[in-house]
């Protein structure tokens, strides 16, 4: 029930992932939900949630104050293990205090953060944490970095991905106090630690998983997908002006491009070091974005994310 397009383009998206062979399960108001579905002639499970959390709402007190709300209740079916897992698009902040609370926190574990896959030359990359924590210790850098690496692997199958911790120089020496002691932590740890990236890295292929503050990757995130959209339309504006006959050759390569660079095609972001499967949604997210998603969650389901993670961090 939650998101800028809810519940519309959220039941779309459901119906098609779920057309594609998404296993989907409908959290919410009942009544909404299921005349949702007949305007696609399209029948799926719904457990009834008539609460709402509102994006205004404080998060921690939502979830304790409205046992009804539709993040609650699938936060709930995800720890009985009645569902495999939960994606949302409404508030981040109540997303991720159901996770922690009513899902759990993995063994070890003190901050969740929220992996968000970029798209980057060959294989794409992980960026973590891209908004759950926006003030972190040292120590919380260097376990992102060991959660990312068996996201990696397991989701990008990547043998040995290269780790590396975003920073304003290359050097071992750069970064604040912050980045200085996690650099430590990183390269003395289990992962395959290739040092310091700068902002203009994100482009390349120098690395499978970047590690920073909530703050510095939610602030990244966004201003890659911001220069991606208008890379996109300025190229497409472009193409436009070009005659038919140069345009009709070019213009499949261009809309692949796009598609490339289109934030959607992943759908959401994961929220790693919870006992259970948690994705995070774009508030704005269209059907397209909501069905991707769930083939994410599913994929991740699959595999086995939160099993993987946990066992890395027991070692």
């Amino acid at each position: 029930m939650g998101g800028d397009n809810a519940p519309a383009e959220t039941v779309a998206g459901a119906v098609e992932a779920s057309r594609k062979g998404v296993d989907v399960v409908l959290v919410g108001n009942s009544d909404v939900l299921s005349a949702e579905l007949a305007e696609h002639a399209y029948r799926l499970p719904i457990v009834d949630a008539p609460e709402v959390i509102g994006m205004g709402d404080d998060p921690i007190r939502a979830i304790r104050d409205k046992p009804n709300a539709s993040v609650v209740v699938a936060a709930r079916l995800v720890s009985e293990g009645s569902a495999g897992g939960f994606i949302s698009a409404g508030s981040t902040g109540a997303a991720m205090a159901a996770a922690a609370v009513i899902v759990g926190r993995i063994k070890g574990v003190s901050r969740p953060p929220i992996a968000t896959i970029i798209p980057t030359p060959g294989s794409p990359t992980i960026l973590l944490d891209a908004g759950a924590n926006p003030e972190v210790k040292p120590e919380q850098l260097a376990q992102f970095g060991i959660m990312g690496s068996v996201a990696a692997s397991a989701l990008l199958n990547l043998e040995e991905p290269r780790i590396a911790l975003l920073s304003n120089g290359e050097e071992k020496g750069k970064g604040r106090d912050l980045e200085k002691a996690a650099y430590g932590l990183l390269e003395a740890g289990p992962t395959r630690f290739v040092g310091n990236v700068e902002g203009r890295d994100l482009a390349t292929d120098k690395t499978d998983v970047i590690v920073t503050d909530g703050f510095t990757g939610n602030v990244v995130v966004k201003t890659i997908e911001g220069a991606a959209t208008v890379v996109s339309e300025y190229a497409l504006e472009e193409l436009s002006m070009l005659p038919a006959d140069v345009q009709e050759p070019v213009l499949p390569a261009m809309e692949r491009m796009s598609k490339h660079l289109d934030y959607e095609t992943y759908g959401g972001a994961f929220l790693l070091g919870v006992k259970g499967l948690v994705l995070i949604a774009h508030g704005s997210s269209s059907r397209v974005a909501i069905s991707n998603a769930l083939a994410m969650a599913s994929d991740g389901v699959d595999r086995a994310l939160p099993g993987l993670i946990a066992a890395r961090l027991a070692t």
